[in-house]
């Protein structure tokens, strides 16, 4: 087994936390916290990804990485500001090192002019180069005492006693013990004694193991917690105690004395020694000293463990073979003649519930929350703004919502067109915005939340809103609609969506090939979702994207049509009920409404629409089930009785068979038969023939 292969497949997965951590701290900052708190993590994230690449001899990442660590440490020291240039810089520069990850961990050569512009505006910037930087790795040098110069005010100096014993797992991990020391004499003085004495002679080193340790002393304003900090990636890798110092009450304590002594008995410790002179020294004698602060306790980070997502998804499908079984036993117990109330029944419905809590749990861990995902948008948003020569922030809201991983990688094609149509489509040129009132900088904002069992995603934007008669002229002159359609401001809109639609008078890389939107939609109808819009003039669009948490399961309805069965998804249920003679209306040419208290809605035989059973005539037998579209408007589904409510186990026809319409996909019921899942939006969907929209037709039978 290699290895260092596995250290370098942990590497470049650690990577992509930092380069997250990285992002969301740049973010922040950009939106004005330049706390030192905030700083120091993007400051981290950037030196983390350096330490493990320099152990790897990736030269390019270290370079790069190394001109970024600088200007970084100058807006740590106070010699850089963070201006909106600045921050500019920051965040391409956190694109390219993006790029430079990925090509090395695929192996590919990088081409030096790929990041050599924002290596040259760095130097230009800090007054640095990169010649020596991936040198930084090959000779480290320790010294016998590290001491770290600073000025902090004294009468907040606090001391602490730190020992710091490196496991094999650290170095296995790319960190490096010197550079978290050196991390430490930013926090304060530091006096550091290497201990050599557990190292063998040199013909016994075991290069994979770890025979260092380290003790400090170290004199800061800083709290326990922010030296806890400094090790936050090395937990479980070393072993290491934090001790304050609580200095006596009735003795002077003469920093500059020790560091004297120090330099006496300690050859060659003043070659990094802070100056005498330069050392503040508390008078904490007599009654009047402060009282010693308690140690900050940090917050105890919650154990985690690496699984391969094969793995998981293995233990998925098993707990869905679990729940069809259970169901099937179910369904034979009570064809057996078992009444429900006996101690069978009662075991079989214990097991019901625990089935479903252990399926809940499994799809817990394959849960995320999207911020990753709304992380990757940050780019998307800077370059096309860059492409188009526009002003744009984006906004986040709801990161910490959690989504099914799968759903997570199959919604990021649909949401870079999304956000991408948003800059380029949704919002207007500066100048234009200037003109109209309106702040120069545009504004994109995407959200996420849990809305009734859901996640919803909306991408708005503060732009002109949907120019509805352009869209109409539009899709008239490409035949996608009859020249005397009359129209509704929601059906314009979903102009948008029909494939080989655009607006755009050029063809450019970002738009103009008719391309898009209806990829969009498709995508998220293949997730099981729905998309609507929603736009005002002068104001700006949101586009709404309804997503079910989990592609595994769905809870539904059992529904019997023509002596087949079929389930319909709860989500998409308003409520059922029972057609009235009176209450059915022909509009000709095969199609029904129905009145639903004060309102006419579309009634749909779904066995006729499916071809399981011949037209007939005014249906007014069987159970309407009515449902809400995409676009908010309300149909209702024909069919013959409803069986059962359950939760079912989502089979994917798709793979094992073939798109069909109207289906969304399958399942296995209890008795071991496979039903099918219905895709109500693509069973209700309105179709744009003759001109004549929805809204004529019920007026007509009203």
């Amino acid at each position: 087994m290699d290895h260092m292969a596995e250290i370098r497949v942990t590497f470049f997965q650690e990577c992509e936390e930092q380069l997250a951590a990285l992002e969301a701290g740049l973010m922040t900052m950009e939106e004005g916290d330049t706390s030192s708190e905030t700083v120091n993590a993007v400051f981290r994230a950037v030196h983390s990804v350096k330490g493990g690449a320099g152990a790897f001899q990736l030269t390019a990442l270290v370079n790069f990485a190394h001109v970024f660590e600088t200007a970084l440490d100058m807006v740590r020291s106070g010699l850089l500001m963070p201006e909106t240039d600045v921050m500019k810089l920051f965040l391409r520069a956190a694109d390219v090192l993006s790029d430079l990850v990925a090509a090395s961990r695929e192996g590919n050569d990088i081409d030096p002019a790929s990041h050599a512009g924002i290596a040259d505006e760095f130097a230009a910037l800090t007054g640095s180069g990169t010649d020596d930087a991936a040198e930084e790795f090959a000779d480290v040098e320790f010294q016998p005492i590290v001491v770290a110069a600073g000025e902090p005010d004294a009468a907040a100096m606090q001391s602490f006693a730190i020992h710091f014993r490196p496991h094999s797992g650290l170095y296995a991990k790319a960190n490096e013990p010197v550079a978290l020391l050196r991390e430490l004499g930013r926090l304060g003085q530091t006096v550091a004694q290497c201990d050599t004495s557990a190292l063998p002679p040199l013909d016994e080193i075991d290069a994979n193991e770890s025979y260092l340790a380290w003790t400090l002393d170290l004199t800061t304003d800083q709290s326990e917690a922010a030296i806890r900090e400094v090790f936050e990636f090395t937990d479980g890798d070393c072993d290491l105690s934090i001790q304050p110092v609580q200095p006596a009450g009735t003795e002077n304590l003469d920093i500059a004395a020790l560091l004297k002594r120090v330099r006496e008995e300690v050859p060659g410790a003043m070659s990094t020694a802070v100056a005498e002179d330069s050392v503040k020294v508390p008078d904490i004698t007599g009654p009047t000293a402060p009282a010693a602060k308690a140690p900050v306790k940090p917050p105890v980070p919650q154990p985690t463990i690496r699984v391969d997502l094969d793995r998981v998804d293995r233990l998925i499908n098993l707990v869905g073979e679990l729940v069809i079984n259970q169901a099937m036993l179910a369904q034979r117990v009570y064809q057996s003649g078992h009444v429900k109330n006996s101690d069978v029944a009662t075991s079989l419905e214990e097991l019901e519930q625990l089935t479903r809590e252990i399926q809940e749990s499994v799809m817990a861990i394959r849960a995320q929350p999207v911020k990753p995902l709304f992380q990757r948008m940050s780019r998307i948003v800077r370059e096309v703004a860059e492409a188009t020569a526009k002003t744009v922030r984006l906004r986040t809201e709801g990161e910490a919502t959690e989504i099914d991983k799968t759903v997570i990688e199959l919604l990021a094609d649909p949401l870079t067109h999304m956000i991408r149509n948003a800059v380029d489509h949704g919002l207007e040129k500066p100048e234009d915005r200037v003109a109209a009132g309106k702040p120069e900088e545009g504004v994109v904002r995407l959200s996420a939340a849990h809305r009734s069992g859901r996640v919803v995603i909306e991408v708005s934007d503060d732009g002109a809103g949907i120019n509805r008669p352009r869209v109409l002229a539009s899709a008239v002159a490409k035949g996608l609609v009859a020249p005397n359609a009359q129209l509704s401001e929601t059906e314009i809109d979903n102009l948008l969506f029909l494939p080989g639609f655009s607006t755009a008078s050029s063809v450019s890389n970002i738009s103009g090939r008719g391309v898009g939107m209806d990829v969009v939609k498709r995508s998220i109808q293949a997730l099981g979702g729905r998309i609507t819009i929603s736009s005002t003039p002068r104001e700006g669009s949101t586009f709404s994207m309804s997503l079910p948490l989990t592609l595994a399961v769905l809870d539904g309805i059992v529904v019997s049509i023509a002596n087949h069965t079929f389930v319909i998804p709860l989500t998409a249920i308003v409520e059922t009920l029972r057609p009235e003679p009176s209450s059915v209306h022909s509009m000709g040419d095969g199609a029904y409404v129905m009145r639903v208290r004060d309102s006419f809605v579309p009634l749909i035989d779904v066995g006729v629409e499916l071809g399981v059973r011949p037209p007939s005539d005014i249906p007014r037998s069987g159970v309407a089930v009515l449902v809400e579209t995409e676009n908010r408007n309300r149909s209702a589904l024909l069919v013959d009785y409803i069986q059962d409510q359950r939760q079912v186990v989502i089979k994917s026809l798709e793979t094992n068979y073939g798109p069909v319409k109207g289906i969304a996909a399958a399942t296995i019921l209890g008795d071991g038969r496979v039903a099918m899942i219905l895709d109500v939006d693509a069973l209700v969907s309105d179709r744009l023939t003759d001109g004549v929209t929805a809204e004529q037709h019920l007026a007509k039978a009203s």
